[in-house]
């Protein structure tokens, strides 16, 4: 069947059994698209000749993500991004295209083709890698960014890239090509073809200024007024007209639509619309992309990859190994360290999409024979599948070594306090500084250098170290001390930590930060004093401006949430005796009975505290107020 139905169907299909799969195993959602398309596609054959211009359409998810990713970047942060984005951005583009072009001459090929296959091989796949990225919650990271920033970069490359392959054509190319994959740019759209160099750059430049100037002003009242109709779809229908509308602008002068839609994503990041469109255009880049990867796995030529089986492993393998010696060599005079250096190295390794859109270009001007192109596009499409392996492998191997081969020594702890405060991030810092404003001394024991580093730039005494191993815990004053804080984020350390120093000092008073309710169980059973959820307390106090929001006086919202803190406090306590780490709570039949009868207590007490909210004797009772910051 060749219908547009049964095609969407295979498609959907594949997405839908295939990436839910995959992201069961751990293995993340864009291997799992690209090994549907594999199956579909080489496999099965359900999907054919139509998977190519198929591709071109799903590339629109990577120009809406760009938008997306632009929405949250404001003008002020992409400032402050300048050195890595044209430094470490600027530097991987060039070191790469030199080295993959020189390594392409000494196989035999004219400069040309040589510097052709360098710039088609020398950027990297946006779509995987900030798909991935913000997956796994790295986007914020140290490395995350470096990798933001050159993949920002190479899309800004493809420009001058595109300007520099007509001037590679070799004529006698020109008899001999005839393979075609659409050039994913517009094809008969440029209208700066017949142009002179001062109309395409005053073109250029008018583009660029009338995305800016559209998008801070004109862009706020056809909102405003579209908000204000209190149709969602038209409101959906005007984000997609944006986009499309710049992309379309974009590819008319030669541009790159993706870096077009960036650009008025930065414009529209300080915009009260901001979050409403990103809203509306992320389901349309979800499905776009995942359609992206199927293809990209549909349409591996396993004629040609048997054909060429050695040849294209090969220059896989060259070819990431090259990008991640480069990669790795610019993190160190970046001074990117620990595992961000490797996010970055493993991360942009591969070769990109923008890659198939460069060889069909190479084909185009005669700057590459089809025979090579048809194996630089298995290499683009085999580095990318090899890519969610090597965030698997940076996940698992690469991470955890990072962790456990600290190469700084333990510091020496020549102090010992009243109170012993195991971790210094968000949770244990705030406690710090509340006792020491208190005039209580402590010592801080933290396994993170950078923030040990940081705390003592600030004047706060810290130590370098694990506190869950015994010797630095006796170091610290374990014997005398009255308090120990576990603020550590690692639940199996701190459940160690706590029976070691239960074991040791049975009388000391321990507060340790629990992750969820589980870790709240294993903690008590660990012997632990008093236990602080993380989330609880914030999640109390919203629902006490819930109830006050509703209606409700402050003393009766505050006399609820209080009530249910106590009852939830003892009802915790009663599972904790019954709670088994190796059984799922929903199967453990004494712990389902024990929780409904609470529940049903917890009723009960808050139905009698309603009989009596009206009851305002505490005459002297002012309501708290508000301490947010």
């Amino acid at each position: 069947m060749d219908s547009v139905l049964f095609q969407a169907f295979i498609y959907l299909a594949a997405a839908v059994i295939a990436v839910p799969i995959s992201k069961k195993l751990g293995l993340g959602s864009v291997l799992g698209y690209l090994i549907a398309g594999v199956i579909i596609g080489p496999v099965v054959g359900l999907v054919g000749s139509e998977t190519s211009d198929l591709q071109h359409f799903a590339e629109f998810g990577v120009v809406m993500m760009l938008f997306i990713v632009g929405l949250e970047l404001e003008p002020r942060a992409l400032w402050a991004m300048r050195n890595k984005l044209l430094g470490l951005g600027g530097l991987q583009v060039l070191v790469t295209v030199c080295l993959i072009a020189a390594g392409a001459m000494l196989l035999g090929q004219q400069w040309q083709i040589a510097l052709a296959v360098g710039m088609v091989l020398a950027l990297s796949s946006t779509a995987i890698v900030l798909q991935t990225l913000n997956e796994k919650g790295l986007m914020k990271s140290d490395g995350g960014q470096s990798c933001f920033s050159v993949l920002l970069f190479q899309d800004i490359a493809v420009i001058p890239m595109l300007a520099v392959i007509p001037l590679l054509a070799i004529p006698e190319l020109a008899g001999v090509t005839n393979f075609h994959t659409g050039d994913g740019h517009g094809g008969d759209l440029d209208i700066m073809q017949d142009m002179v160099g001062w109309q395409v750059t005053l073109l250029t430049v008018s583009a660029v200024a009338f995305v800016v100037v559209v998008g801070h002003f004109l862009t706020r009242p056809v909102f405003r007024f579209i908000a204000n109709s209190g149709l969602r779809e038209i409101f959906t229908a005007a984000a997609l007209l944006l986009v499309i509308g710049i992309a379309l602008l974009m590819i008319l002068v030669g541009l790159s639509p993706a870096l077009g839609t960036f650009l008025a994503g930065v414009v529209l990041a300080t915009s009260e619309y901001r979050h409403e469109l990103e809203s509306n255009i992320e389901p349309f880049k979800g499905l776009l992309l995942g359609l992206f990867f199927i293809t990209v796995g549909a349409g591996v030529d396993f004629a040609v990859l048997v054909d060429n089986l050695g040849t294209v492993l090969a220059l896989t393998i060259a070819v990431m190994f090259i990008k991640a010696l480069v990669l790795y060599m610019l993190a160190v005079l970046f001074k990117i360290r620990g595992a961000d250096r490797w996010l970055l190295v493993l991360g942009l390794a591969q070769a990109g999409e923008f890659g198939f859109v460069l060889i069909s270009f190479c084909l185009q001007s005669y700057a590459l024979p089809p025979e090579l192109a048809s194996i630089l596009l298995l290499v683009v499409a085999l580095s990318m599948l090899l890519t969610p392996a090597l965030f698997i492998f940076l996940e698992n191997v690469v991470q955890p070594r990072m962790i456990d081969a600290q190469t700084r020594d333990d510091d020496d702890i020549t102090e010992q306090g009243m109170v012993i405060i195991a971790g210094h991030g968000r949770f244990g810092q705030v406690i710090n500084r509340l006792l020491l404003s208190n005039g209580y001394k402590t010592v801080v024991l933290d396994r993170h250098a950078d923030m040990v580093d940081t705390m003592r730039a600030f004047k706060v005494k810290s130590f370098y170290g694990d506190a869950a191993r015994p010797d630095l815990l006796h170091a610290a004053g374990l014997q005398t001390a009255k308090l120990l804080v576990v603020a550590i984020d690692d639940q199996e350390n701190a459940l160690q930590l706590i029976a070691h120093a239960r074991r040791e000092r049975p009388d000391i008073h321990i507060i340790a930060r629990a992750f969820d309710r589980r870790h709240v169980f294993r903690l008590y059973q660990s012997g632990t004093t008093d236990i602080v959820r993380e989330t609880f307390d914030s999640a109390l106090r919203s629902g006490r401006y819930a109830l006050e929001a509703l209606g409700m006086h402050p003393y009766d919202a505050e006399k609820a949430v209080t009530m249910y803190a106590e009852e939830d406090f003892k009802g915790v306590r009663k599972l904790a005796r019954v709670y088994n780490p190796d059984v799922n709570p929903a199967d453990n039949p004494e712990y389902v009975q024990l929780a409904l009868e609470i529940q049903a207590e917890l009723d009960r007490a808050m139905s009698g505290e309603t009989q009596a909210r009206h009851d305002h004797s505490e005459k002297n009772w002012q309501p708290p107020g508000n301490t947010d910051i």
